[in-house]
């Protein structure tokens, strides 16, 4: 996919795996919106990126909100990249110590903000991109990537919410790459494992000494740019499509997460 002279759309481009792909995308020549709901840190992102990052306030769960952050990317140019890296709410387990199930609003709100937002911005992303000429090496039209976890294929004790909607999203892939192959645009997941982001706060170095020997190799956890790197590896290679790929140096959640 050729950079230059085109746009990004980087959904939760404020935290840390979006803001890694952001300065790489930007790096690599295009002009990126960074959508988020963040607006002090997604403003100072794009502060810092120059003209060519812009940020959005934007709600995963609004067609018109993310509409408004995919005509600010079409203002810049073509959209032809759309990397999906938002947060959201874990839930908890299924019943509590004392035999009171989860309520169900909460299953519902993880499973909406992460499985349907995901597709919200998919087939929104898609429908923009459909519009563009296709690439004259590649015949693509643009590149969509999700993020997964890998508590979608192993979720731990308190993640039932949040294992079924990232095996969701690990689950529409193919079909979503199907259906879309006939505009020629590509789709694909990214599934990391144990990440330090900022969303840890003050705990990263206690989950960070905890998690980080449980990993065969290397024996620490993932740093944003390495997923940044991986989906500018997806952008740049047309033969990718349909897959979800584990990027987690090989762990395997067991019965208890850190926090469970």
């Amino acid at each position: 996919m050729q950079l230059e002279g085109s746009s990004a759309l980087v959904v939760g481009g404020a935290g840390g795996l979006g803001a890694a792909t952001v300065r790489r995308l930007v790096a690599g020549g295009a002009g990126v919106v960074i959508a988020d709901l963040a607006e002090a840190t997604g403003q100072a992102l794009a502060d810092e990126l120059g003209e060519r990052a812009i940020f959005v306030k934007t709600d995963v769960l609004s067609e018109d909100s993310v509409n408004e952050a995919i005509l600010a990317a079409t203002d810049m140019a073509p959209l032809r990249v759309s990397v999906d890296t938002h947060g959201g709410p874990g839930g908890g387990r299924t019943l509590d110590r004392d035999g009171t199930p989860l309520a169900f609003d909460e299953f519902m709100k993880v499973v909406q903000i992460f499985l349907a937002g995901s597709f919200n911005v998919l087939r929104l992303a898609a429908s923009a991109m459909s519009k563009n000429e296709p690439d004259p090496d590649t015949g693509e039209r643009g590149v969509i990537i999700n993020t997964a976890s890998i508590a979608g294929y192993e979720g731990t004790i308190g993640q039932v919410a949040y294992g079924a909607a990232k095996g969701g999203i690990i689950g529409m892939t193919l079909p979503a790459a199907r259906d879309l192959s006939v505009v020629g645009i590509r789709v694909g997941t990214i599934a990391p494992g144990v990440f330090a982001t900022p969303a840890y706060g003050k705990a990263l170095d206690a989950i960070e000494a905890e998690w980080g020997p449980m990993v065969p190799f290397p024996k620490r956890m993932g740093q944003p740019d390495e997923y940044a790197r991986m989906a500018m590896a997806i952008v740049d290679n047309p033969y990718f499509n349909g897959e979800t790929i584990r990027l987690d140096a090989g762990i395997r959640f067991q019965t208890k997460g850190t926090r469970s």
